[in-house]
């Protein structure tokens, strides 16, 4: 088969990329090329592997040829992030919304009916105070309310996905993905960023800055889990996956003090002291409009579990990043 992974260079991209290549199928079929399409070219070792392909350059630009190519599947990953879809309304406009619907008319002109993957956000749930208050706890049949041009965005791909769907031009899943830690390399313009940043930098070594109060809840998914939930999403059979509908994940819920706790846990209190709390509102507003506790009874059926705690996930980091690793830590 025949796979493209849009922002296939990034983070997420780059690992659903090694996973696949290191199982070999997806689906029971054998995996023959993977096209990673992204603004940058991948990670030289992913293109070192035969049945890998990059596409460089802007998706909006690209999706016409990418079409042509006629994939098998798809998993659509490309995207602006949160914090630059508040800061420049017009870049979440193309990035997001324009590019989404290139893709899936794209991939309609084609005619082969892809089965397509795509990474919408648990950021479409905010609640529209005081008229409909965010629930304290988000149900498989919870309104979504975006609160914010990135969650707006993201729920309309998820409208126009569905209808796509529900038409025949293609078989898709979206996801709702959710915040994901402990991500490694460099800081990205994401408001929840700092979900990383306050265990990745302290881990090498390096002073960084809290912006949310100690106390803030957040719903958090290891690196390992959301593969899972990609891949769980791509397999299930259209009548398990449970209709045209976004699948809300497992989250683990978390205090942004019990992360830093666990940060304590492995490294100390001297690289526990190298977070600095230094509260921003723009990322305390954003960052409060979305949900911290899940109930995802969809996703269970599928198999989907949350992380069981949030020491494992900077264990899991720990293990998978060593190299990253500038202080005592185990």
């Amino acid at each position: 088969m025949k796979l493209l992974i849009t922002g296939g260079a990034g983070f997420l991209g780059s690992l659903l990329a090694r996973t696949l290549l290191g199982r070999g199928t997806l689906a029971g079929r054998r995996i023959e090329q993977l096209v990673l399409s992204d603004l940058a070219p991948p990670a030289a070792e992913l293109l070192a592997h035969p049945g890998v392909v990059a596409r460089t350059g802007p998706l909006l630009a690209e999706c016409s040829r990418l079409g042509a190519e006629r994939f098998d599947g798809v998993f659509h990953l490309a995207s602006a992030v949160s914090g630059e879809c508040e800061a420049d309304f017009d870049l979440g406009l193309r990035s997001n919304l324009d590019s989404t619907r290139a893709l899936l008319d794209a991939l309609r002109a084609a005619g082969n009916v892809p089965r397509l993957v795509f990474a919408s956000s648990a950021a479409v749930f905010g609640g529209d105070p005081p008229s409909l208050a965010l629930p304290s706890v988000v149900r498989d049949d919870t309104l979504p309310l975006p609160q914010t041009s990135y969650g707006t965005q993201k729920f309309v791909c998820e409208q126009l996905l569905a209808d796509f769907t529900r038409k025949g031009f293609l078989d898709g899943r979206a996801v709702r993905l959710l915040t994901v830690s402990v991500r490694p390399g460099t800081p990205n313009g994401a408001a929840s960023g700092f979900l990383s940043g306050i265990i990745r930098e302290p881990l090498a070594g390096q002073a960084t800055r809290c912006p949310v109060a100690l106390d803030t809840m957040v719903a958090l998914a290891s690196p390992a889990r959301t593969m899972s939930a990609l891949i769980g999403a791509y397999e299930a059979s259209r009548e398990s996956f449970g209709g045209r509908t976004a699948l809300n994940l497992p989250a683990l819920s978390v205090r942004v003090a019990d992360m830093l706790g666990a940060l304590e846990t492995v490294a100390g209190p001297r690289v526990r002291a190298l977070v600095r709390l230094d509260p921003d509102p723009a990322i305390e507003r954003i960052v409060g409009t979305w949900p911290a506790r899940f109930e995802a009874q969809r996703a269970a059926r599928l198999g989907l579990e949350p992380d069981e705690d949030f020491l494992g996930i900077v264990q899991q980091y720990l293990r998978d990043h060593p190299a990253a690793i500038r202080v005592d830590a185990g």
